[in-house]
């Protein structure tokens, strides 16, 4: 993932300004959840996937770099993780994800060590 982990690659599609909020999120092996909340800060761009019951209301965080493509017609973010992936990533934890470098690291290191 290296550097480019917190910033859409150019390969997704995304616009910028476009919400994606409420979008299905699809695994290389299914669907995951959908689209909670979403951030497009420079250097810190990411989705928060909802995973619902799939692994008991679950959010994480996924860095805008794991996003492969995105589908505006059908409302749907697919991106380069498996479900079990996903599911074995950090948490998200709404009131460390600002601001909070040690955080951001603990994310960019589960993901970066998947290269």
């Amino acid at each position: 993932m290296t550097d480019s982990m917190w910033g859409h690659t150019a390969a997704s599609g995304y616009q910028a300004g476009t919400d994606l909020t409420g979008f299905k999120v699809e695994a290389t092996d299914g669907s995951i959840g959908k689209v909670d909340k979403q951030s497009d800060e420079v250097g810190s761009a990411y989705i928060v996937v909802d995973t619902g019951v799939w692994i008991f209301g679950k959010h994480v965080l996924l860095p805008a770099g794991t996003i492969q493509s995105i589908d505006g017609a059908d409302r749907k973010i697919y991106v380069a993780l498996t479900k079990d992936e996903i599911k074995d990533s950090p948490e998200f934890d709404k009131d460390k994800h600002t601001g909070d470098a040690g955080y951001h690291q603990q994310v960019e290191g589960y993901y970066g060590s998947r290269d």
